[in-house]
């Protein structure tokens, strides 16, 4: 590999490090530090903060962030299907990006089908659980 195939990647890159430094070199230059109780101060969503930030959670919040997670990152796995969906479908090599009348198959629907009955089995089993009840 020659490097000309990477010089404007570099330059892109050089270019962001160095606009990235030259502002955070001219907010440091040009800023005034005054101090106040009122800006030292925390600050979440405009509410005064509550309580202690080691404050214990319920379990159940975690275990809500888990399921988020993991039936979010599932759901990513839909697009490279939905991308190769025509490719999952045909029987035969595409021609022109085309299936060839009569060679459709249920593969690329069927799998995906699988996939999404796999992901509502566990959903169904959860709530069933009670894991998504927030008392």
């Amino acid at each position: 590999m020659e490097i000309r195939a990477y010089l404007p990647l570099l330059l892109l890159m050089g270019f962001v490090i160095m606009n990235a430094v030259m502002m955070l070199g001219l907010s440091h230059l040009t800023m005034r530090s005054r101090p106040t109780a009122v800006k030292q101060s925390a600050y979440e969503s405009g509410i005064p903060p509550l309580g202690d930030a080691r404050e214990r959670f319920s379990v159940k919040f975690y275990l809500v962030a888990m399921l988020f997670i993991i039936f979010d990152i599932e759901t990513v796995f839909m697009i490279p299907w939905a991308s190769h969906y025509r490719q999952l479908s045909c029987a035969v090599p595409l021609s022109n990006g085309l299936c060839p009348a009569g060679n459709t198959s249920f593969f690329g629907l069927g799998e995906m089908l699988v996939f999404m009955l796999i992901l509502f089995v566990g959903l169904a089993y959860v709530w069933k659980k009670g894991a998504l009840q927030w008392d």
